[in-house]
């Protein structure tokens, strides 16, 4: 490997780590400020006063241990490294801390080496950076709560839509327009289709969101590929959650980190080899 690509790999993978720790704060967090965001506009909508809270934001307060609430000092929150040495548990508590933490720095640090070993340090690899921290942030959060986050898949959108315009993402920007277009309306219309046989939901808007930014990244030729993927990924990963009996009140998976996972294969081997994957 040469130096100039194994020194973008080690930045870029370090950097994740710390980004990917960073994720961790906004799973927790940001699913709880909208909450609050929400009580807020209902008191105000009902000419009341929103409760009365403690500032919560994704740098306030400092993070603490939700059992004991030891407030976690710089040294404890170095990326994998804290949580090894901490032996995965708080070091006033010694409640377990979730193994989640790491895997989620681990994951993203290795999307960002990836992404230097891929392109370098240049703006091509910046810009699918940014995507790698976005979707797996939409995964855990969508996972956790059923959300995806307005505050993070527009963005999202708006940004593939812009990378392709400059020519960081290698997507023609007339196949991202039509992308997101085709990505929204093509779940827009399944959801419209099932509810009117069915008189249910089968996915929320978020998903149409979602997919309309994965198209906007990958251009129109990538959303069949895109929805197959996530839609055996989902499958299967559905019938091995009711087969353990995990499902969750309502018998109901989430569907936005199968589409998660299958941007992020995207990413990595590309959109057309998800169809060679099937013999396609």
């Amino acid at each position: 490997m040469p130096d100039d690509v194994l020194t973008s790999t080690l930045l870029l993978g370090l950097l994740g780590l710390l980004i990917g720790s960073f994720l961790n704060v906004v799973i927790h967090r940001l699913p709880l400020m909208l909450e609050r965001r929400w009580a807020a506009e209902c008191a105000e909508l009902q000419g009341e006063q929103p409760p009365d809270q403690p500032p919560l934001s994704l740098t306030t307060p400092r993070s603490r241990c939700p059992h004991c609430g030891h407030a976690i000092r710089w040294y404890e929150n170095v990326p994998v490294i804290s949580y090894l040495v901490l032996r995965g548990r708080c070091s006033e508590c010694q409640a377990r801390i979730s193994p989640r933490y790491p895997l989620v720095e681990i994951l993203t640090g290795g999307l960002f080496a990836w992404c230097g070993w891929q392109w370098g340090l240049t703006a091509a690899a910046a810009v699918w950076c940014g995507f790698a921290a976005a979707i797996v942030t939409l995964a855990f959060i969508d996972w956790d709560t059923t959300l995806l986050p307005d505050d993070i898949t527009l963005p999202l959108l708006w940004a593939g839509l812009c990378a392709a315009a400059l020519g960081f993402s290698g997507t023609a920007l007339p196949d991202a327009l039509w992308g997101a277009v085709g990505g929204y309306l093509s779940l827009w219309l399944v959801y419209w289709g099932f509810k009117l046989l069915t008189g249910k939901e089968g996915m929320g808007y978020g998903d149409f969101k979602l997919f309309a930014a994965l198209g906007a990244w990958f251009g129109w030729q990538a959303l069949i590929p895109i929805i197959l993927m996530a839609s055996i990924i989902g499958a299967v990963i559905g019938i091995g959650i009711k087969f353990v009996g995990q499902l969750r009140e309502g018998g109901y998976v989430p569907f936005g980190p199968f589409l998660a996972l299958a941007g992020l294969t995207a990413m990595i081997f590309g959109p057309m080899a998800i169809l060679r994957l099937f013999g396609l």
